[in-house]
Formats: C-alpha cells, structure tokens, sequence
C-alpha cells in the first residue's frame, strides 16, 4: 500500500448519503446525496424512507466522487464506513456496500465511529489534530464533549446531553415558530433579524459543576412562551425568538466546552456536527476562546453536516496508525459508544 493511501468513505448514518475520496489529509471527493426534503412533510427523518433513498443512492454517489476525484475503482487502497451510531436501517446499507466493495476490490475495510469522524474531518482543513484536544460535537442526535489524546486510538467521554440534542431542539422549536425542517438553518437565517436578548430563555445545568448538557426545558420554555402569546392573540415575534432561543443554546455549549479545556489544561477546542454549521455558535466560540487563550477550530459548514469525507479522514488516520482492518463480518451498531473508534 502506498505512503498515503487513497481512503474511500461511506456515510449513511441518517438521511445524508456521502462518499468521499482521501489521500493522506488530502480531501479529492465529497459527494452526498440528500433526502432531506423526502422528509421535510413528515417534519423529521422517517428511518425507512432514509434507508430506501441509500440504496438508490449509493452506486450513483460512489461514482460521483470517483469522477471528482478523476480516479477508478482499482485506484482505491482501503474503504472506511460508519458502523455507527445511527439509524439502524440506514447504517445496513452503508455497511453492506462497503463490504461488497472492499471484497470485490480486494482492499481492507475499516468500520468507524461517525462521531469520532466527525472530529477527524477537521484534519483535511486544518491539518493534524494537536494532542490532547477537547472536541465538542452537537448535532441532531448527540451533544457531547470528548477529550480526545489521539483520534485513531483513544477518545474519552466527559459529557453528554441528558435529553435533547442540541440539533433536536433546533427542529422541535422550528416546528413551533411555523419554520421548514431541517431546523437549524432557518433559525439561524430568522435569528440575524431578531435579539439574543428579547426573551430570557432558560440554560438547562449552566451552573451543575458537570460538563452534561439539557435541552428539553429549554425546548418547552420556548413553546410555553409562543403558546401564552398565540392565546393573548398577539403576534409571535418569530425572528427575537429565534434568536433568543439560539443564543441560550450556544451560550451554554460554549460555556461547557471552555470549562473542559480549562479542568483539563488543553489549548485546542474542535467543534463538528451539523449545528457546528451555526453562525452564532461559530462567533461566539471565537470570541469566548479568543478571551480565555485558548485555539478554536471549526471545518468549513459543508464538512461540518454527515458527509463521507469524514469518515475517509478517520479511515486513513486508522491506516497512518498502523491499526487492523475490521473483519468482513462487522455489524451495524446502532448505539455504538463514542468511545469506540473502529470495530
């Protein structure tokens, strides 16, 4: 196998299909194929519509990012997949067309965490990882601080969401303020005409001493408060509460990822998931890292959202590392850990 072998990347975890191309911490392909507006009428992901749109997808994206990448089948050294954590349906389709190809192509297969990817992307951005970094990933189904010593081999838990997501949230309070699924964005894109500080939002655990997090109250304040105004039958001021509603969310992910870089004296903060795509979330981590010393990297928003460039990141730092493929029998781990890297 060459010094830097050709990685190929299979993601399909939720309703992203992704295929990605890496040489080393070179990015040369990032295919997706959306399903998302196949599930914007039922105002979330509906797992076996995501698991159908794979299977169309999948041929057609691989080959997608092969023409990117202006390479052929038997150019590839090695194939990386999400083995999980994810939507059941979805990972098995991902799974099983990463199996047939490193079969059929006689190369090695490397099952991994996408949230871990998730971390690793940041590479083909930004360059290696410094060791320790403190990583904090928010998306719609996790929000988790990591202290992460080396993201081919070892990556520790420090905190979670009790409840809610943070991107979760972002869909239950759209759907309240009458905006488009998938959240996030259109809160975002509402919150620029409104006040962080119109309606004073509660942050769940902000002074608890844990590095948790908590959601669903915040969730709840915030259609308590729209369903007081629709009774008075006054006005929602959808854009103030948007915005309030965003700045209670980012000011306690950032207040918890600064106090894990100080109890754990690291320098280096990455921030990846999908809500990491958020322009608040980015200013103010800036400024809040700016003001404490300490280095703030977050991927551009395009590999910020479920992608398989991410996931060839990881499958070629596994490959840099020296660490053994995964056997042809992995299965798909719906609630894998993210500890576990690579099975």
């Amino acid at each position: 196998m060459a010094e830097e072998p050709l990685v190929l990347g299979i993601e399909t975890s939720c309703d992203e299909t992704g295929v990605g191309i890496v040489r080393g911490n070179t990015l040369l392909a990032n295919a997706v194929a959306s399903s998302v507006e196949e599930h914007a009428r039922f105002g979330g992901v509906v797992p076996e519509v995501a698991s159908r749109a794979h299977l169309e997808a999948m041929t057609p994206t691989v080959e997608r990012a092969l023409e990117q990448a202006g390479l052929r089948f038997s150019d590839i050294d090695a194939v990386a997949v999400t083995a999980g954590p994810g939507l059941a349906g979805a990972l098995l389709v991902g799974v099983a067309a990463a199996k047939a190809y490193a079969l059929g192509l006689g190369v090695p297969l490397y099952g991994v965490n996408h949230l871990a990817a998730h971390v690793a992307v940041d590479q083909l951005e930004h360059g290696p990882l410094p060791k320790p970094s403190i990583a904090m990933l928010v998306s719609g189904g996790h929000s988790s601080l990591l202290l992460v010593p080396d993201v081919a081999k070892d990556v520790i838990s420090l905190g979670s969401t009790v409840d809610d997501a943070a991107g979760e949230a972002f869909d239950k309070v759209a759907r309240v303020l009458g905006l488009p699924f998938p959240g996030g964005p259109y809160i975002d894109r509402a919150a620029a005409e409104g006040s962080g500080t119109a309606v004073a939002f509660p942050r769940g655990k902000y002074d608890d001493g844990t590095l948790d997090f908590s959601f669903s109250g915040l969730k709840t304040a915030v259609a308590r408060w729209v369903e007081a105004k629709e009774r008075a039958g006054e006005p929602v001021p959808v854009a103030d509460v948007a915005a309030s509603f965003q700045e209670a969310v980012v000011d306690v992910l950032t207040r918890k990822a600064l106090q894990a870089c100080r109890r754990y004296e690291v320098e280096d903060l990455l921030i990846g998931g999908g809500v990491a795509a958020n322009s608040r979330l980015r200013a103010l981590a800036q400024e809040r890292c700016d003001a404490a010393g300490v280095r703030l990297r977050v991927p551009r928003p395009g590999l910020c959202t479920d992608n398989g460039a991410m996931i060839a990141a990881l499958g070629s730092e596994l490959v840099a590392a020296g660490v053994a493929p995964s056997p042809l029998d992995i299965p798909a781990d719906s609630s894998m850990p993210v500890t576990t890297v690579h099975v």
